[in-house]
């Protein structure tokens, strides 16, 4: 038998709003959230009050109740660009002791890719790169996971939107052919396009299908060719989504 809660009412309003979540933006009547919960109307609507308090939950015109957006800050400020380097490092440490190649996390800020994290591997990969180092995202692999998987979630990018992207460091045209790649493999990759015999395969990283950062393989250009680009494609689409925290994955690749 679970052990029990040793408070709870911090229990119940823990389970009030993993049933708010379940719900959706429409909400839920007090006796239907009341019923997944398994406690009674009364008790419920007093946790629902405390919560309410606090911006953790709301109520619409028709008296559903529905996450508020205390909640939903909460998700964003754990998963922001300040966090993100020290909850998936251990992810990233993983993957590179796997492969034995250098390993970089990175996001999107505006057009560029920024790096956010890195893990080298013993030997040396003959690519110079540091935290906090920005590239052209048209021009990268994780630019182009990252924007390939905005697409994905539903935010498809027009002529206008492609060329504001490729700016003058890359084609419009190339880019588009690149991400549509991108859907299609599940990953993106990038040859020899920012440093002369370093190739990179990357994917984003995905929370409820919108990107939140993007993880890359950088090697020597013959590391990622033949059977040995295989074996890193399988790490980098099937091994890491295991090794990342709850809540995140990547989106359905084929290598």
């Amino acid at each position: 038998m679970p052990d029990l809660s040793p408070i709870a009412s911090v229990d119940k309003a823990l389970l009030a709003l993993e049933a708010l979540a379940r719900t959706g933006a429409t909400g839920a009547q007090l006796a239907d959230l009341a019923a997944d919960v398994g406690v009674h109307k009364t008790t419920l609507h007093r946790t629902l009050s405390a919560l309410r308090y606090r911006g953790y939950a709301e109520q619409t015109p028709d008296g559903s109740y529905r996450l508020g957006a205390a909640a939903l800050v909460l998700g964003g400020t754990y998963l922001s660009e300040e966090n993100l380097p020290a909850l998936l490092h251990p992810a990233l440490a993983a993957l590179s002791a796997q492969v034995d190649e250098l390993v970089h996390l990175g996001a999107l800020a505006g057009r560029e890719i920024v790096y956010l994290d890195k893990v080298e591997p013993q030997r040396a990969v003959r690519v110079w790169s540091a935290v906090g180092r920005h590239q052209p995202a048209a021009r990268t692999a994780l630019g182009r996971a990252w924007l390939a998987a905005e697409e994905a979630a539903g935010d498809v990018l027009d002529d206008t939107a492609l060329a504001r992207i490729a700016g003058q460091d890359a084609d419009p045209a190339a880019l588009r052919r690149a991400l549509d790649a991108a859907h299609a493999r599940g990953y993106a990759e990038e040859d020899e396009e920012s440093e002369p015999g370093i190739a990179c395969v990357a994917v984003a990283v995905v929370r409820a299908g919108r990107p939140v950062a993007a993880v890359s393989i950088t090697a020597p250009a013959e590391r990622l060719a033949g059977a040995p680009r295989r074996e890193r494609l399988d790490a980098l689409c099937r091994s890491l989504p295991a090794m990342l925290p709850a809540g995140l994955g990547v989106p359905g690749a084929s290598a």
